[in-house]
Parts: C-alpha cells; sequence; structure tokens
C-alpha cells in the first residue's frame, strides 16, 4: 500500500495557530492603542508640568518684584516728599543691587524720573516714554507687567490721599527663563526614558500574552503616569500659591524617584524661598518687630475678628531729635539708638498689666503701640494708655550708651487714640494717631497727647499756611526787620541781624518758628532764604559807611541746614553780593551748631568756599547742640553768638555764668568774635561788658526795626 500525499486541514493546530494569530492581532492592536493613549498622556503630563513650573518660577519672580515694589515704595514715602535725593539714591542703589533687578526709577506724578539709581542721575527729568510707562504712572496701587524680557513692577508714591510721583522696579526674565528651560529639558529628558521604557515593556508584554500586557498596562499606570500626575497636582498648588503641600521623601531608584526627589527639593526651596520674603516683607529688619504693612494687615484682621469689645488704643511714637544722631554721629549710631529705644519701648509695654499688647516700626524713627486693657470701657483704657505713655517718655528720656562711650538724649512725642471711639479702621486709627503726636510735638516735645477731632484742623491750618507761604514774598507779606548788634565797650552800633517777619491778612503776625519751620519741613526755606539774602545785602548797600575809622557797618543772614546742604549755595551768595554791589566783609552767615557739625557740612568744601568769598561766618545758638568749648578749636568761623539761654540766667545761675566766661576766654584766644544774645538787664550788659564780650544784641539794647528806622538810628 503506498502513502498517500496529506492534505493541509483546518484542523484544531490551525484553529490554535489563528486563535493564537487572532488574539495576538487583538492584544497588539489594543496595546497599539494603549500606546498611542499612553504617549498622548505623557504629552500632556509633560505640558501640564512644564507650564505649571514655569507658572510657578514666574509667579514666584512676581510676588517679589510685587512686594518689592511696595516695600520701595512705602520706603521713599518720606525721602520723595522732603525731596531728600540722597535718601531716594541711597534706596535706589540697595534695590539696584539686587538680584535680577535690572532698572529703579523713581519719578514724579508727570512721569518725570527723579532717580535712576545711579550716582550722577543721568536720566533725571527726563519723561518716560518706555511701551510700560503710562500703565505705569496712571497705576492706583501696585501694578506688574511683563514683556518677554522684562519683568516691570510700579507702585505709586503716596503721602495720605495725595499722589506725590511713583517707583519702577525692573526685574530681568532672563534667570527665569533659563531655569525653565533648565527644567523642560530635565523634564522632556526624563520623560523620553520614561516613554523608552514604556516601549520596551509593553513589547514584553506583547510577546508574552494579552494578560501579561494587561497586567503591565495595570502596573505602568500605577508604577509611573500616577507619580507623574501627582506631581503634576502638586506643581499647579504651587502655581497657585499653597507652597506648604508635603511630598513624601521617595525611595525609588530610577528616573521617577529622581523626578520626585528633585521635585521635592525645588518644592522645599521655593516654601523656604517664600518664607524668606515673607519674612522680608513684614518684618523690620534692624529692629525685628513688625514692619507698617504686616502691622497694618494684623491691625485689620483684629478690628474684624478678634474680641474688641474692650476697646484698643493706638500709641503713635516719634523719637524727638533723632535726626540730630544721624547728622553729627552717623547712621550707624542712629540704628544702635533705635534698636535701644525698641528694647525699651517693649519692655515698657511688658511690664503694664495688660491683656495684650503689640510694638511695630513703622519706619525711620517712627513707632507703634497697640494695647487692649484687662478691664473694660473707655475710661480704663484711656488710663492704662496714659500710663504706658508716660512710661514710654520716661524710658525715650534716659541716656543712650554707645559702643563708644558716648552717651545719646533724646526724647519721645507720643499721639494717642482709641478704637472704636476715634476710628473704625487701621489706617484712619494710625493718621489720627499721627495727628495727636503733631500736637505733642507742637507743645514742647517729650510728652503725650490724646487725639481729638478738633486737631485735625491745626493739620489743615498748616497745610494751608504751607501753601500760603509760596506765595508770601510776592504778595509783600514777608518783610526784614534789623536789630542792631552793638559794641559792649562803647554801645556803638556795629551792623545789625536780618530778621523775617511774616504778617499774614487772617492769622496776624506769626511766629517765625511757626512758619520757618514749615519752610523748613517742606523745603521752602531754600528760596525764601535766597530771597532774605537778597533783600539784607541790597538794603545793607545803602546804609552809609563810616568816616571815623571804624569798620562799615555789616548785616548777619541766618542761613538754614537745608541751604547748607546746597553745593550752589557760595556761587548764589556771590552773584548776590555781585549784584548788590555790598562788600563781601559786611555779610555775615549764621550757622546753627548742629548744621556745622553735619559730617556732609563740616568736612565739605562750602564754608571754605563762603570763606574765600570774603564772607564771615558766624556759629549761632552755640552751647544747645552736642558740641563742646573743645569745638571751637577745630570749627573754622569767625564769631561765636552765644545763646540767649545762657543768657538770660547769668545773674542768678553760677553754671551759666562760669559756661559764658568760658566760651568768651576760649574765643578771645582763638582770635574768634563773641556775641551774646537776648541781652534784656542792663546787669547782664554789664557783666558780660566786663567779662570780655565784645557784641550783644537784646530789647536791652535795641528791638527789630524796619530797614527806616535803622538807618536813623545809625546816622544820628
Amino acid at each position: 500500500m503506498t502513502d498517500r500525499p496529506m492534505k493541509w486541514a483546518f484542523g484544531i493546530q490551525a484553529q490554535v495557530v489563528l486563535a493564537i494569530i487572532l488574539v495576538f492581532s487583538t492584544v497588539l492592536g489594543t496595546m497599539a492603542l494603549l500606546l498611542y493613549r499612553q504617549n498622548l498622556m505623557r504629552e500632556q503630563v509633560a505640558m501640564v508640568t512644564r507650564e505649571a513650573m514655569q507658572g510657578a518660577i514666574v509667579q514666584q519672580l512676581q510676588d517679589r518684584a510685587h512686594d518689592r515694589v511696595v516695600q520701595m515704595a512705602d520706603s521713599l514715602t518720606n525721602p520723595f516728599y522732603y525731596f531728600d535725593l540722597e535718601s531716594i539714591g541711597k534706596l535706589s542703589e540697595s534695590v539696584k543691587g539686587e538680584a535680577d533687578v535690572t532698572y529703579v526709577l523713581v519719578y514724579d506724578d508727570k512721569g518725570n524720573i527723579v532717580h535712576d539709581g545711579s550716582g550722577e542721575i543721568a536720566a533725571y527729568g527726563r519723561k518716560m516714554d518706555d511701551p510700560l510707562a503710562t500703565a505705569a504712572i496712571t497705576a492706583k496701587g501696585p501694578l506688574v507687567q511683563r514683556t518677554p524680557s522684562v519683568m516691570d513692577a510700579a507702585m505709586p508714591i503716596e503721602l495720605g490721599e495725595d499722589r506725590l510721583g511713583g517707583v519702577r522696579i525692573g526685574y530681568s526674565l532672563q534667570n527665569a527663563n533659563r531655569a525653565v528651560a533648565r527644567a523642560t529639558a530635565s523634564l522632556d529628558e526624563q520623560v523620553e526614558t520614561l516613554a523608552a521604557r514604556d516601549r520596551n515593556a509593553i513589547a514584553l508584554l506583547i510577546a508574552i500574552m494579552p494578560l501579561v500586557a494587561l497586567a503591565m498596562a495595570w502596573y505602568m499606570q500605577r508604577r509611573f503616569v500616577r507619580p507623574v500626575m501627582q506631581l503634576a497636582q502638586h506643581a499647579q498648588a504651587m502655581e497657585s500659591g499653597r507652597y506648604d503641600v508635603a511630598i513624601a521623601e521617595s525611595r525609588r531608584r530610577d528616573e521617577v524617584g529622581a523626578l520626585e526627589r528633585a521635585f521635592a527639593r525645588m518644592s522645599r526651596s521655593v516654601r523656604d524661598h517664600d518664607s524668606q520674603i515673607r519674612e522680608i516683607a513684614f518684618t523690620d529688619a534692624l529692629t525685628g518687630l513688625p514692619n507698617r504693612r504686616s502691622f497694618l494687615e494684623r491691625l485689620d484682621a483684629r478690628l474684624m475678628n478678634e474680641d474688641t469689645d474692650g476697646g484698643i488704643a493706638l500709641l503713635f511714637i516719634d523719637v524727638d531729635d533723632f535726626k540730630r544722631v544721624n547728622d553729627t554721629m552717623g547712621h550707624e549710631a542712629g540704628d544702635r539708638v533705635l534698636i535701644e529705644l525698641s528694647d525699651r519701648f517693649r519692655s515698657a509695654a511688658d511690664a503694664m498689666p495688660l491683656r495684650s499688647s503689640e510694638v511695630a516700626r513703622l519706619g525711620g524713627d517712627e513707632f507703634v503701640i497697640v494695647i487692649q486693657a484687662r478691664e473694660g470701657g473707655p475710661r480704663a483704657l484711656s488710663a492704662v494708655a496714659s500710663q504706658l505713655a508716660e512710661a514710654m517718655v520716661d524710658a525715650a528720656a534716659r541716656p543712650v550708651e554707645l559702643a563708644d562711650g558716648q552717651r545719646v538724649f533724646l526724647g519721645a512725642s507720643i499721639g494717642i487714640t482709641l478704637f472704636p471711639g476715634d476710628a473704625v479702621g487701621a489706617v484712619t486709627l494710625i493718621k489720627n494717631g499721627d495727628i495727636a503726636m503733631y500736637q505733642a510735638k507742637t507743645a514742647g516735645k517729650h510728652c503725650y497727647r490724646f487725639y481729638h477731632p478738633s486737631m485735625e484742623q491745626v493739620v489743615e491750618r498748616r497745610v494751608r499756611m504751607e501753601h500760603e507761604l509760596r506765595t508770601a514774598w510776592e504778595r509783600g507779606e514777608l518783610t526784614l526787620v534789623y536789630q542792631p548788634v552793638y559794641r559792649l565797650s562803647d554801645r556803638r552800633v556795629l551792623g545789625a541781624e536780618a530778621l523775617l517777619r511774616w504778617q499774614h491778612p487772617e492769622y496776624g503776625l506769626v511766629a517765625p518758628s511757626v512758619f520757618i519751620g514749615v519752610a523748613e519741613e517742606s523745603g521752602l526755606i531754600e528760596q525764601i532764604g535766597s530771597q532774605v539774602m537778597r533783600a539784607a545785602c541790597q538794603d545793607a548797600a545803602h546804609w552809609h559807611l563810616r568816616d571815623d575809622g571804624d569798620e562799615p557797618f555789616f548785616v548777619s543772614v541766618n542761613l538754614s541746614a537745608r541751604q547748607l546742604r546746597d553745593e550752589w549755595l557760595p556761587s548764589e551768595v556771590g552773584r548776590i553780593l555781585a549784584e548788590t554791589g555790598l562788600a563781601p566783609g559786611r555779610l555775615h552767615v549764621e550757622l546753627t551748631e548742629t548744621a556745622v557739625l553735619d559730617p556732609d557740612v563740616a568736612n565739605g568744601p562750602l564754608l571754605d568756599r563762603l570763606r574765600e568769598i570774603g564772607v564771615r561766618i558766624w556759629l549761632d545758638d552755640f552751647g544747645t547742640g552736642f558740641s563742646g568749648l573743645n569745638h571751637l578749636r577745630t570749627l573754622t568761623v569767625d564769631g561765636v553768638k552765644i545763646d540767649r539761654s545762657f543768657v538770660a540766667d547769668i545773674l542768678q545761675d553760677e553754671d551759666d555764668l562760669a559756661l559764658t566766661r568760658a566760651v568768651i576766654g576760649m574765643a578771645r584766644s582763638l582770635g574768634v568774635v563773641v556775641v551774646a544774645e537776648g541781652i534784656e538787664e542792663l546787669g547782664q550788659y554789664e557783666l558780660l561788658r566786663d567779662a570780655g564780650c565784645e557784641l550783644g544784641q537784646g530789647y536791652w539794647l535795641g528791638q527789630p526795626m524796619v530797614n527806616e528806622d535803622f538807618i536813623r538810628l545809625i546816622e544820628d
């Protein structure tokens, strides 16, 4: 029997093979679809993560820019108000030196640049015309704008409701863009690594069986996709400002674990930086106290949420004469004084029987304390506030010992306002405390005053006075009178001191101590001082010269500390002398003791330049500042005027008499002229004359008089 060739039949083996092929094809198609969906999900996750990381980095820089420009605008309020370019420059330069800062622009309310952070202020007065300038100038609050290369933060500078100008800080986005690029590249690389591993795993699953493929898909979902999705969720949370998201330390040793650990480190770094930024934004760096922004936010929350049934008292504290410390001893000594006083204020508050207390530094030499009394009622609160204010005044009056053994004597003026009787909001409460503090200053300093609504009228009157003082000279309300200066040996007139008087049509004769202070604070003293100098020189040029061998009559004019900081002052004085025809030797300029001891004046060329012109320099109010007799040897002056406070008591007070004689003796030994102010009795005149004092002035010798009367006096 012969074998017949077997025909191929569709048997079980073929069915199995076909089933395997079909299953394999199904699994392959399914896995191909799964692979496609997986890749799509990966791309979406990577995109979300990249966007979240970029948003987090940009948002961090934006928050930093926002907080910094708000802090900068707050710090610039007082310097801008007084047009203190030196302080504005220091603040601008310090911010300009920070990381990523490309420019700092301080501008007025019209958009003209006041300072650009450079020493020479090259852009001074230039109109800002960049694409972001219009929005910055008109911004009513913090404004952050972006271009592809720069993030610009702008903030108006305001005093109360008045807009003074603004400040802009530009941050370069190069570092942020590079950080995003590096993070994106790292993310893309790791996602690509994961994708390669996914493809290999899926290929292995396809090779084994659909069940294994499904198991691997589940494994991949659990092992890789979910951790990346969780990281994306964490990134989104950080983007929204929630930096406190807890990310567990990964123990995985693969790329996802490395990504998780890197993300955890980045999260901690961002959280730490946010904490540091918040600490900088809400804490005073010098004293460690809450700053203005922190205090306002906490006070607002306290007034709205906490139990304030018993009321709250706010004490607004301003350190008296603190500027003299910075001017004569330097800002380092001033910082040590502020630290010591802040500790004393905290100790005084802690020693009081209070329900709660909080001390903050608003800026400069201004502090504020908010207290709640243990007992309820406005009367109990007022009593406790008064006791605390007295303790604060006593604490500030104690001398501050400096590291070099020097002692500084200061004081404090305190304004007290109550909630809810005086105000219902934090800003209004602080404003009322400031107004009450100003009244304490007006009352003589070293005291405290409670706020009363009538005080606002006083503030309004001062603002009105400043406005009217700007044009008082043109209206003929400001005039000069001359108080004769006599030679005490024979009571002959040698000259006169020019004194400014303001005859206001509504207020009457305004005291010089009032309007001169307003002129100093507002900066008008520079304009008025120049007008006074010119008018005094014009009058003195017409005083007839002596024909008896004595020197011609001189005129003495007072200069303020602000004028002494003007480098153009000697040139202006020379021009006035040339235009009026007054000989330089007939002009005596009087400088206060504290002004001469200002390092910027004492170490600068201004005094030497005045002396080169031929003008004589007198030191006014000698004995009232920080200096002693030994300064007579170092000060380059032609004369000193003994302050009237010593002359007034020389007949009764042996100490004042001894000091006066010592000044006269040392001045004469150094060839310096001595002038006594405030001679109002015959006994004072005779005692000073016998002590060797050369010149004197006062009501007993001659009262201030108009120019015509003084001419008649010297011609008689």
